[in-house]
């Protein structure tokens, strides 16, 4: 799951005394994904984007089950879409908590050319997508980076 680290960070994540709402996410297939493959208790990495390096920085943990965004509501929010109704809501967000932050950052550079991470969506060059699936395997290999 990636987010800018001036807009929130990992370090963000990590002061929130109660888990914190995951917003704005405004794209069909991000929708589907916090849907439809996360459950409750998974483990999400935190990924700095537009960051110097950009990459992982950290792990948290999904809490309970998705939700209307409720920024898409409030015309005050950057995120709100006047297009969605209340009784059957566009946009989902999800509530997350701190786990992990890691030692270093692992760039970008760094996931496309280790071994068991080349395939991460992530990695693919033109991905833009906020919330991105990650297999076991892939999991396992970025755990398995050194320094972390």
């Amino acid at each position: 799951m990636k987010s800018e680290p001036d807009v929130y960070s990992i370090d963000d994540l990590a002061g929130e005394a109660e888990p914190a709402l995951w917003e704005g996410c405004r794209n069909y297939t991000v929708r589907n994904f916090m849907r439809d493959a996360m459950s409750s208790g998974d483990l999400a990495f935190f990924y700095h984007s537009c960051a110097d390096p950009s990459g992982v920085v950290g792990i948290m943990e999904i809490v309970g089950d998705s939700f209307a965004d409720p920024t898409q509501f409030d015309s005050g929010s950057e995120y709100f879409d006047p297009k969605s109704p209340r009784d059957a809501p566009r946009w989902l967000a999800r509530n997350v908590k701190f786990v992990r932050k890691f030692k270093r950052t692992i760039p970008l550079a760094e996931l496309r050319e280790s071994p068991g991470t080349g395939s991460m969506l992530v990695s693919r060059k033109g991905q833009r997508l906020s919330v991105m699936p990650v297999t076991e395997e892939e999991w396992a290999a970025v755990l398995a980076l050194p320094g972390l």
